[in-house]
């Protein structure tokens, strides 16, 4: 079975009002500086960084399992933001979703069809994808209303 490499650390990016489809990846490498914002706007905004297998000497299977890891952890970081976001009772997603398993599942659902809007491929083969969650449709999933 093969392995799915994730460099640690994630970055996470939230997208302010529409904002735009940056490059993260110049000249085949990953920019030393990567701005992050908080939380705002009409989207969640997760960036993932994957790193390939170096074991594969096929291409095409070490992009596709940093695309994987990439996604993966991308994911990861966008459930950490969601599930800090505070509701109109007070509460956060995080404590919703304590109390309510249909909740946990349509917040794990929505992520998991999260829209990839950006892949960018390193030179040795590493993967940067990014990620994009309208909070509108999320609020419409979770039957639930932001504050």
């Amino acid at each position: 079975m093969k392995r799915l490499y994730c460099i640690s650390g994630c970055l996470v990016l939230a997208l302010v009002a529409c904002g735009g489809n940056r490059s993260f990846v110049r000249n085949g490498e990953i920019n030393k500086s990567i701005d992050q914002q908080a939380d705002q706007g009409k989207y969640v905004q997760t960036l993932g960084i994957g790193a390939a297998d170096s074991t594969l000497t096929n291409t095409t299977q070490r992009r596709a399992t940093s695309r994987d890891a990439a996604v993966v952890q991308a994911q990861y970081e966008m459930l950490s933001i969601v599930k800090g976001i505070q509701l109109e009772g007070g509460i956060t997603v995080q404590k919703a979703m304590e109390t309510d398993s249909k909740l946990e599942t349509s917040v794990k659902d929505a992520i998991r069809g999260a829209e990839v809007i950006k892949t960018e491929w390193t030179n040795d083969d590493g993967c940067v994808v990014t990620l994009r969650l309208d909070k509108t449709r999320l609020q419409t999933l979770m039957g639930v209303k932001f504050k």
